[in-house]
């Protein structure tokens, strides 16, 4: 598909290249506008793009997402949750802390600049809106998690873990994925929690006993 720019007659566009072009401007228009005010229509013209290119290379505004968070966080999370999965016969609190810390590490570190509490909030609005994995990286989903979980507490049912791993990560999700408040109140309260509390609090959470064995 043609893209707007100059091309040699020979050689037809690198859809790399293009991709590359508009996950940029994506990300220059969701710094700039805010992650909810930015249209296709506007991620092609910043590109210097035609009109449907998007969905050309993506397939929708939600694929272009899915492909830029992909790019940006999963790698993040990659070498940290291989670590904490190695051990998977580990059993006991330590092995939920270590767990928890590995997820939650990644969200400390990139609220702490602009660009990065923009993508915790484009990554919260997808996954709270979609829940469902946004690649096909295994890293992506539930599973390897809940099978951690698992293995470190052996008395919770299948389904006490997969609704103790939901709550853990939608706290994740809502806590460092939340717009920040601006004006007086901003400035009376951090505008993100400790990550030892962070931690503390779900992995007591996800460590507390059955409800039925109270």
């Amino acid at each position: 598909m043609p893209d707007g720019t100059a091309q040699n007659p020979t050689q037809s566009p690198d859809p790399a290249s293009t991709r590359d072009r508009l996950l940029a401007a994506a990300e220059r228009l969701f710094l700039q506008r805010g992650v909810g005010q930015v249209s296709v229509r506007a991620i092609n013209a910043e590109a210097g793009l035609n009109p449907g290119a998007v969905h050309y290379h993506f397939g929708s505004r939600d694929g272009l997402i899915a492909a830029l968070l992909g790019r940006e966080l999963l790698p993040l999370w990659h070498s940290r949750l291989e670590a904490a999965t190695r051990h998977t016969a580990a059993t006991g609190p330590h092995q939920v802390r270590t767990l928890v810390t590995a997820v939650a590490e990644p969200f400390d570190e990139l609220v702490r600049t602009e660009r990065g509490q923009m993508l915790c909030r484009l990554l919260a609005q997808t996954m709270l809106a979609a829940d469902r994995p946004l690649t096909n990286s295994p890293w992506a989903g539930t599973a390897p998690f809940e099978v951690v979980l698992g293995r470190a507490m052996p008395e919770l049912t299948v389904h006490e873990i997969t609704d103790r791993w939901r709550l853990a990560f939608t706290t994740l999700l809502e806590t460092y994925g939340r717009p920040l408040t601006t004006g007086a109140a901003s400035t009376a309260v951090p505008p993100f929690p400790q990550l030892p509390t962070v931690v503390a609090f779900l992995t007591a959470g996800l460590t507390a006993p059955r409800p039925d064995t109270e």
